[in-house]
């Protein structure tokens, strides 16, 4: 099981979360860390990570919760579990860009972070699962800082999917591995 990194993407509510979770559930029978990165700001927020906390807990399945709005790569640096699930990537990248947002070299500072996760994916030693959201079949976002998420979004899932072993694209509830059916030119 070790160095192996399995990506799952697709849009809002089409079942990423709940497939991620199967999925360690069955190639970790042993337990794993569940990495949450999302931070209740609002109802409406709380109410999702409410809900994803009462499946956990549905689960019977052994998780060890850590959070980690911002700062992932350094979690994944010092982390030695065997199994981890991080959801999701781009709630971490959404939180790394509102913590900068002001800076004059924005782009620079994203894409920096985006480096930073990649390479500790790459060294991270057990089977590192991480949920990510498809932003990019969507309408261009009418304010700059949207397009500036939109547009990291797809380089770190590109950036992502390109280091993963396995790539599943979920959507209506179907997971379906798409990285061994991709065309090479």
């Amino acid at each position: 099981m070790s160095g192996r990194i399995v990506l799952v993407t697709g849009g809002a509510r089409s079942g990423k979360s709940s497939f991620a979770e199967r999925y360690v559930m069955k190639h970790s029978p042993q337990g794993s860390t569940y990495v949450a990165t999302a931070e209740a700001y609002d109802d409406e927020m709380r109410e999702r990570i409410a809900l994803h906390q009462q499946q956990r807990e549905e689960s019977n399945y052994r998780w060890r919760i850590a959070e980690s709005p911002q700062g992932l790569p350094a979690w994944i640096n010092a982390a030695a579990e065997p199994a981890v699930l991080v959801d999701c990537l781009t709630i971490w990248l959404s939180n790394e860009l509102l913590a900068v947002e002001q800076h004059p070299n924005l782009d620079q500072l994203v894409d920096d972070c985006i480096t930073q996760l990649v390479a500790a994916a790459a060294g991270f030693n057990g089977m590192l699962v991480c949920v990510t959201n498809e932003v990019g079949s969507g309408v261009v976002p009418a304010y700059k800082l949207g397009r500036t998420f939109r547009d990291a979004a797809g380089r770190l899932n590109q950036r992502m999917a390109a280091l993963a072993d396995e790539v599943y694209l979920v959507t209506a509830g179907i997971p379906i591995e798409i990285k061994r059916l991709r065309v090479e030119l």
